[in-house]
C-alpha cells in the first residue's frame, strides 16, 4: 500500500481571560514533535474549572504524546485512534477521581478537543461544545458536533440553527470530561489537503461571533499568530464574556525533500 503523503504543518495557540472573568479556565497545548493539538474549557466553580482543563491537557499531553513518540511512523490510523480513545478515557477517570476525593473540586469537568495529524489524516476527538472548524478553499465548515442541549433541539427540529445561535441557553453541555465514569469522547477521522486550516476553539470565541465572521478572519492572508490575535481581539471587542481560546493548525505543501534527494541520487 502506498504511504500517505507527508504534509508539513504549522501550529499556533492563544488563550485570553476575556473582559469579564477574573481567571482563565481554558487550557491549550501543542506538541509539535508528534503533531498533537489540544484545547479544553473547564467548568465547576472557583478554580475547579482550571484544574479540570489543566488535568485533561497535561494527562493526555503526557500519556498520548509519549505513545505517539514510541509508535512507528507506519502505525495504522485505527491503532492511533484506539490509543487516543484510551488516553481520553483515562483522563476522564482521573478528573472524576480528583472531583470525588477533593470536596473543593466536586462537580468539576471540562470540554475537550484533541487532534493528531498523521500524514494526510487528522484523528479528532471531542467532548462538549468546544469546536473544530476546517477552512478549505475559502469555505469554513464546523467538523465537530456540539454535545449540548441546544444542538439536541436543533437535531430534533425544535430549533432552527438561527434560533439556537440567538438563545441564552447556548452553554448547557450534555457531555463533559470528568463528570461520569461512562462518558466517552466522539472520535472521527478526516482527510487533510494542502492549505487546509483547522481552528480549535472554546465557546468564548464562537459565542461572540458568527461563523461568517470567523470565516472572514480565517481567510485573511496573514501569519497564524496574527490571525489568532485578530480572532481573540474581535471576541473581546464584542464583550469578551468568557475565556477565549483558539488553536490554529495550517497544513502546508507535501514534503518533497525525500523524493528530491532520491532523484538527485538516482534512487528508485
Amino acid at each position: 500500500m502506498k504511504p500517505p503523503p507527508k504534509l508539513s504543518y504549522e501550529f499556533c495557540a492563544l488563550t485570553d481571560t476575556g473582559r469579564v472573568r477574573s481567571n482563565n479556565e481554558d487550557a491549550v497545548a501543542i506538541h509539535e514533535a508528534t503533531q498533537l493539538v489540544m484545547l479544553a474549557d473547564g467548568m465547576g466553580g472557583y478554580s475547579a474549572g482550571e484544574v479540570a482543563s489543566g488535568m485533561a491537557i497535561n494527562y493526555i499531553g503526557t500519556e498520548f504524546a509519549q505513545w505517539l513518540e514510541d509508535a512507528p511512523a507506519n502505525t495504522p490510523v485505527a491503532e492511533v485512534r484506539r490509543a487516543l480513545e484510551a488516553c481520553v478515557d483515562n483522563a476522564n477517570h482521573a478528573i472524576l477521581g480528583a472531583s470525588i476525593t477533593n470536596p473543593q473540586y466536586l462537580g468539576m469537568g471540562t470540554t475537550l478537543v484533541v487532534g493528531v495529524f498523521r500524514g494526510d489524516r487528522l484523528i479528532l476527538a471531542h467532548i462538549g461544545d468546544s469546536r473544530c472548524y476546517r477552512l478549505r478553499a475559502g469555505e469554513l465548515r464546523q467538523i465537530t458536533r456540539d454535545h449540548s442541549w441546544l444542538q439536541e433541539q436543533v437535531d430534533m427540529g425544535l430549533f432552527t440553527p438561527a434560533q439556537a445561535a440567538a438563545s441564552g441557553l447556548r452553554n448547557l453541555v450534555t457531555r463533559a470530561l470528568g463528570v461520569d465514569a461512562s462518558m466517552h469522547a466522539e472520535v472521527n477521522e478526516f482527510t487533510v489537503e494542502p492549505q487546509d486550516l483547522f481552528i480549535l476553539c472554546s465557546d468564548g470565541l464562537t459565542d461572540m461571533m458568527s461563523d461568517d465572521d470567523l470565516a472572514a478572519l480565517a481567510r485573511l492572508p496573514i501569519a497564524l499568530p496574527d490571525k489568532a490575535q485578530r480572532m481573540v481581539d474581535l471576541a473581546n471587542a464584542r464583550g469578551g464574556r468568557d475565556n477565549i481560546s483558539v488553536l490554529l493548525a495550517q497544513a502546508g505543501a507535501q514534503d518533497t525533500r525525500r523524493s528530491l534527494v532520491s532523484r538527485l541520487l538516482r534512487m528508485p
